[in-house]
């Protein structure tokens, strides 16, 4: 076990005893470090990479500066993608992917987000998930509920009707619009698929009732930071999330990766899992922040 990742499970074996219920202060946190990032990402020109990793761009450090500042001021431990662990002793970890779809920012393709993600001993506690180019914003606290732009996400009745954004009631496959990472080795029965480039904001597309289903179909899966923000959103919303071989999604040690797959009802949700179980069984994980399925 390297230092990196014994150091993040002595974290999460102080935080086992510890539980945290002040949402307000966390989503305001949260709601300061994304327009800090926003700022951040918009005032350096896309395309210009660091040359300290593949796939890192200036823009990348920037933003997980700009969010690490505010997120650290805030009492807050800090995982990220960009920089790593951060005030590991502090009562509450904060899961951070600063651009999520780093190469659509660069490419200038509209669909970029930041990403954060509340841990605590009880996994996901709250979160926040913003598109970095419309500024749409969700937010979920665990037990709580989700929004978007501060509209309630809900799931549609059994009649399929819905009353405002939520998941969309999709039972099929046959009949759904799927949101993909990476492309499978077969059709695996969708109706349509639209692989966009930001799993944080394809979740919360689930969560929105834009996509009725997302399929992570990497052969190594994603990070934590990818990932856990937008399935506290989308999970929150009403819709439901698995993982093919049936491991926590909110893993102890946050270096494992993971095959995301969510979906806007439980039956939909059991046939993307039964598709995507027949290909590519997971088994990755991650050494070092950097390393991920998002670039």
């Amino acid at each position: 076990m390297t230092a990196h990742r014994y150091l993040l499970a002595v974290v999460f074996a102080l935080m086992c005893s510890r539980r945290i219920t002040d949402s307000d202060r966390i989503l305001n946190a949260f709601d300061q470090a994304a327009a800090r990032v926003a700022d951040a990402v918009a005032r350096i020109d896309g395309g210009q990479l660091t040359g300290a990793r593949d796939g890192q761009y200036r823009f990348d450090v920037a933003a997980d500066e700009a969010a690490r500042e505010v997120l650290l001021d805030a009492g807050f431990g800090v995982f990220s993608e960009e920089s790593g662990l951060h005030e590991a002793e502090r009562d509450l970890l904060v899961v951070l992917d600063p651009v999520d779809g780093s190469t659509n920012a660069a490419r200038g393709l509209p669909w970029y987000s930041t990403s954060m993600c509340a841990v605590d001993a009880d996994g996901m506690a709250a979160a926040l998930v913003q598109n970095l180019v419309s500024g749409t914003t969700y937010r979920a606290v665990r037990g709580q509920g989700a929004t978007v732009d501060g509209r309630p996400l809900r799931p549609a009745r059994g009649d399929g009707c819905r009353s405002g954004p939520g998941p969309s009631g999709r039972h099929s496959l046959a009949l759904a619009l799927v949101g993909l990472t990476d492309l499978p080795p077969r059709h695996l029965g969708w109706r349509q698929y639209r692989v966009m480039g930001s799993i944080a904001l394809d979740l919360c597309a689930v969560a929105e009732g834009v996509l009725d289903a997302y399929i992570d179909c990497t052969p190594e899966g994603h990070a934590t930071w990818d990932y856990l923000g937008g399935a506290l959103v989308c999970s929150e919303a009403g819709a439901v999330l698995g993982e093919p071989w049936d491991r926590p999604l909110a893993p102890v040690d946050l270096n494992e990766r993971r095959n995301p797959v969510a979906a806007a009802t439980a039956a939909l949700l059991a046939e993307a899992l039964s598709q995507r179980r027949g290909f590519g069984a997971g088994t990755a994980d991650i050494d070092a922040p950097g390393e991920s399925a998002e670039v």
